[in-house]
């Protein structure tokens, strides 16, 4: 089988392994690994830059057939012109400038990409949006944002006749969440899932193949279908 190859994002932090401690290493959850090999595609990461290169950004999406922008840290305000919130946590100039051009080349060149927490966070901001910067601050609770590192758990509501409609159906009781900020304006992009309190949960690019960005954390659940329908128009699309 010609199975698809797919990038995902990675974080730079510092790790310990064997007789290794405390060193910088490109490392992302093995969750988004597995959801990925399981989907049937073959998966591969893409550490993060400082220079943000646009032209190597595109000389590597040439080279797959999807991308994953994961999970992490918050976007910098300044990439929107706002002055950060006391509660955002410190930047990482590596992958917001990595992310950024991944963002946009993979929109011009239309590779399947599937932006998840930060990855959505990310293609917005990358499409000239802007973010909430502290959801509490609206909803008066942290329901999606634990203390710590378990995940809190909410329902979700699809918008009929979006492709996460057709991939998850109308509703789901439960998604895993771990945010404090989600995704106010969203250029070239149509809100395809909300929470009840008003949070965007997903949304897509209607025109491309395969553009697709949830808020909540898929790679933490049970549930494959985002990642199997990446991996498979992936396949198509080769």
């Amino acid at each position: 089988m010609n199975r698809p190859v797919i990038g995902i994002t990675a974080y730079l932090e510092r790790a310990s392994w064997g007789s290794w401690a405390d060193v910088p290493a490109a490392l992302v959850p093995h969750a988004y690994v597995r959801h990925v090999e399981d989907a049937g595609g073959i998966a591969v990461l893409i550490p993060p830059r400082v220079d943000g290169d646009q032209a190597l950004a595109r000389e590597l999406v040439k080279r797959l057939d999807g991308v994953v922008i994961a999970g992490g840290v918050d976007v910098d305000p300044l990439l929107y012109g706002e002055a950060p919130h006391p509660s955002v946590q410190a930047s990482r100039s590596d992958r917001d400038a990595t992310e950024g051009a991944l963002a946009a080349v993979t929109r011009e060149l239309d590779v399947p990409v599937l932006g998840i927490c930060r990855g959505m966070q990310v293609m917005a901001v990358a499409a000239g949006g802007r973010l909430e910067q502290h959801v509490p601050e609206r909803t008066g609770d942290d329901v999606h944002s634990p203390l710590g590192p378990e995940y809190s758990h909410h329902p979700v509501s699809t918008v009929p006749r979006s492709r996460i409609a057709a991939i998850l159906g109308a509703t789901l009781p439960e998604v895993p969440s771990h945010h404090h900020q989600s995704v106010l304006t969203h250029p070239g992009y149509v809100a395809s899932a909300w929470a009840p309190d008003g949070t965007l949960e997903a949304m897509e690019d209607a025109d491309a193949r395969f553009r697709v960005a949830v808020q909540w954390h898929p790679e933490v659940d049970t549930d494959g279908r985002l990642f199997d329908a990446l991996v498979e128009e992936a396949r198509h699309s080769r």
